[in-house]
């Protein structure tokens, strides 16, 4: 089938969640479909990747968004519009003209949307479009707004808030279908949208760590991420300041590495104890390294959304992971068995101490959740289930 995929970010190269998503379906999906892919980027230098999608795409397309998002452009937009800052900060008028070039020139079986954010780009048309969205957006922001520090800006950014809600149900009911990643996120879109066909494509793990490594015990305490995403930054907070010195008080050689892309926002994080890991967005080996040479990742993540795929990534590295039971939402790990499972941050460090202690429970922690992962989330096998989808529509 001929496909045309929008993605708000380019899928190469697979550092952050959604890159290596996206990056490993195409990969396993071009061995049957002909993907067109149009994606977003920031900078120009990332054009330098666009022949490592070569390779899977039949062409691939690039459109330039605001490098600062938080631009006075961008704010004046999102004040005087009815879309929200989210969908004002990915919108390219190039991409939009670009693609009804294509559609009219070009014949194709389904139209993949990566993200609810990206659907404006789309103009109306009779191809099957199916929405794949990796979180519910508005549930993330709206977490940050509780959060928020500054009690005065909590109206306005509500008003966005709802916003993103407003849209993001709207590109869903449009959709022919939509796709989650996981069950709890696909009965939430049912509850929103009386009527929503939701089917599950979950996450998976990369090749890069799908090599079967040795057990590797440390006292190294792991946390990944970009901290681009608020989720991140929040999760990171909490491991430094609260969950952190609880481990030190019982385990005075333990390490904690917080490492991924943007670690500078964190810079008040370092300590005798603590380093920050900044890894280049290409730095893949990098990132490799990092979770072979950690001890357990600890993964305090409060705030719902995102991908996961810091959890899943530990998994196959052999690295136990300790976290929320929304850090291990749509992946089917068993508490006390493949992970470690708790709420507050006294527990999650007690958590933590009693795998740094045991090397018993740590091998076994961490051999049952390489067997998960070799089981339910290699990307071959998450390819097939939506190529499944795509297929369904030559029937429809």
């Amino acid at each position: 089938m001929k496909i045309l995929m929008l993605t708000p970010y380019l899928p190469y190269p697979p550092s952050s969640g959604g890159q290596i998503r996206s990056y490993n379906l195409i990969k396993q999906l071009s061995q049957k479909h002909q993907i067109t892919l149009c994606s977003l980027i920031k900078y120009e230098s990332e054009k330098k990747y666009i022949d490592n999608l070569k390779k899977y795409c039949q062409e691939v397309f690039v459109f330039k968004r605001a490098e600062h998002p938080w631009s006075i452009s961008n704010i004046l937009k999102t004040a005087t519009s009815l879309y929200p800052f989210l969908v004002i900060r990915n919108y390219s008028k190039e991409e939009k003209k670009k693609i009804q070039e294509i559609l009219t020139n070009s014949h194709f079986d389904i139209i993949h949307a990566e993200t609810f954010y990206v659907s404006p780009h789309i103009p109306k048309t009779r191809i099957p479009i199916i929405l794949v969205d990796q979180t519910i957006e508005f549930e993330v922001y709206h977490h940050f707004v509780r959060n928020f520090p500054l009690f005065f800006l909590k109206p306005l950014l509500m008003v966005d808030v709802l916003k993103i809600k407003f849209w993001e149900t709207y590109f869903w009911k449009k959709a022919s279908r939509v796709v989650a990643v996981s069950t709890r996120d696909a009965e939430a879109m049912k509850n929103l949208v009386k009527g929503l066909r939701v089917d599950v494509v979950p996450n998976g793990v990369g090749e890069d760590l799908m090599e079967n490594p040795p057990l590797h015990f440390s006292q190294k305490i792991l946390f990944m991420g970009n901290y681009a995403w608020l989720q991140n930054i929040e999760a990171a907070n909490i491991l430094a300041k609260e969950v952190f010195p609880r481990i030190l008080k019982q385990i005075p050689e333990a390490q904690l590495i917080i490492a991924g892309q943007n670690t500078d926002k964190l810079n008040d994080l370092k300590g005798d104890h603590i380093k920050l890991l900044d890894l280049e967005i290409d730095d893949v080996e990098g990132v490799r390294l990092a979770y072979l040479q950690a001890g357990i990742l600890v993964a305090p993540l409060y705030g719902p959304g995102g991908t996961r795929l810091k959890i899943l990534g530990a998994m196959a590295a052999k690295v136990p992971v300790v976290t929320t039971q929304i850090g291990i939402e749509g992946i089917a790990a068993k508490n006390g068995q493949s992970v470690l499972v708790g709420q507050s941050s006294e527990i999650l460090a007690e958590l933590a101490i009693g795998l740094l202690n045991d090397r018993q429970k740590y091998q076994e922690i961490a051999e049952k959740a390489r067997k998960l992962v070799e089981e339910e989330y290699s990307y071959e096998k998450i390819a097939q289930n939506l190529s499944h989808i795509y297929e369904s529509f030559k029937k429809d």
